[in-house]
């Protein structure tokens, strides 16, 4: 695909701030995002309702291959996450 690179100035505000983490609702009803709180840059503390902005970029596949790892990871994790779910549902 290839295409040339076009960066969007993309908008949002905060909505959840944790120890690790940070989500952001985009401006525009565009969607949401969650992402590590060291990935902001900031002169000041962050508090829910604050707006950021970023430049972002397209989103493009690399390939048709899946990445079998990535595939594993996932899987092992949503495993975990269902065993989880069942011990708190047994204990209630």
């Amino acid at each position: 695909m290839k295409y040339g690179d076009k960066i969007i100035r993309m908008e949002g505000v905060i909505v959840e701030v944790h120890d690790g983490s940070v989500a952001i609702d985009f401006k525009g009803r565009l969607g949401h995002l969650r992402i590590p709180k060291r990935m902001i840059i900031s002169d000041y503390d962050l508090e829910i309702g604050q707006e950021v902005a970023w430049n972002m970029s397209f989103i493009e596949q690399e390939s048709a291959e899946v990445n079998q790892r990535y595939l594993e990871t996932i899987d092992h994790a949503n495993k975990l996450q269902d065993e989880m779910h069942s011990k708190t549902k047994q204990e209630v």
